[in-house]
């Protein structure tokens, strides 16, 4: 047996202490697949000639995960979100089961009161019906269900739906009220100008990244994601890769796999997804409005547009 000495002999030495905490912060970088900001201005000018002459207005923004690199069209402009904003609905749900709070299994009563209009299937059901959260957070993704997400968010609570955007340090982003149903006083003052909701290209894109990066920690911390958070992040993912739409962002990438969530209106056509690239994620983030093509075709001229814009950054970052 080595005596202590013998031990501490042939042991390596400790580091320095300032070394030990460079590599710390090595370390917390690497864990949560950060990279340093590198904005593409090449991308950039490209993008903006393709945006040019587009009849409404375009907000985009993009990061390659693997690289850093970024691209950014009135990024931090607040833009209408449609049904984008479902993606705070899941991730809020990810974080009640996180803390025990709910469950996927938990039972959901679907009666004719909280029916609504719009896409999905769930206004055609008859009534009553039990469903699982999961089933409701599946369906809101999927097939964008309306319904399924005015049952989500009386499940996890408007109020802490909008607690946790801010908990994740977003200032211009916010869930106003349930589909198709009026705003519950108080109401902010800008609730008319974005219906639904509010957000950012950036601070949508920040949303998804959580998701692709496993990241359910308070901003500003670096932890790998324990075995629950790890299949939580999954399920999520499960849902939004087999989003219904890809006639936006996946469109003209059709041999990659996307998750994505898109959102629409009359003069509005969002998309904002992970695509994963050969060379690793790209978060793309695409909001257009007051657009002139309000037609609800596959070839809607916004799908068309965002589909190309899609191409070209993937195309330039594999």
């Amino acid at each position: 047996m080595a005596t202590a000495a013998n031990s501490s002999r042939h042991s390596k030495p400790l580091l320095p202490p300032l070394r030990r905490a460079f590599l710390a912060v090595v370390f917390a970088l690497c864990a949560t697949g950060a990279a340093s900001a590198q904005p593409d201005a090449a991308l950039e000018a490209q993008l903006r000639a393709q945006t040019a002459n587009y009849a409404g207005k375009v907000a985009l923004y993009a990061t390659d995960l693997r690289s850093g690199k970024t691209v950014a069209l009135n990024a931090d402009t607040p833009v209408p979100t449609a049904s984008v904003i479902k993606l705070t609905v899941l991730f809020e749900a990810l974080k009640q089961i996180e803390a025990g709070q709910a469950q996927f299994t938990d039972p959901l009563t679907l009666t004719k009161a909280n029916q609504v209009e719009g896409s999905g299937v769930l206004e055609l059901f008859d009534t009553p019906q039990t469903l699982t959260l999961k089933d409701a957070l599946t369906l809101m993704v999927v097939l964008s269900d309306n319904t399924a997400t005015n049952l989500a968010i009386d499940k996890l609570g408007l109020q802490n739906i909008d607690a946790r955007i801010q908990w994740m340090g977003l200032h211009d982003t916010w869930l106003y009220k349930k589909v198709f149903m009026p705003a519950v006083p108080p109401v902010p003052a800008d609730q008319p100008q974005f219906g639904l909701g509010k957000t950012t290209a950036r601070e949508m894109a920040s949303v998804m990244q959580r998701f692709v990066d496993c990241n359910l920690q308070v901003p500003g911390t670096a932890a790998a994601p324990a075995a629950t958070g790890k299949q939580l992040c999954a399920a999520a993912l499960g849902m939004l890769k087999n989003q219904s739409d890809r006639d936006a962002i996946p469109r003209y990438i059709p041999s990659l796999t996307v998750a994505n969530k898109t959102g629409a209106l009359d003069e509005v056509r969002n998309d904002v997804a992970a695509v994963y690239a050969k060379n690793g994620p790209i978060i793309i983030s695409a909001f257009t409005y007051d657009n002139a093509d309000h037609s609800w075709t596959p070839d809607n001229g916004a799908q068309l547009l965002i589909a190309r814009l899609a191409k070209t950054i993937v195309d330039r970052w594999q």
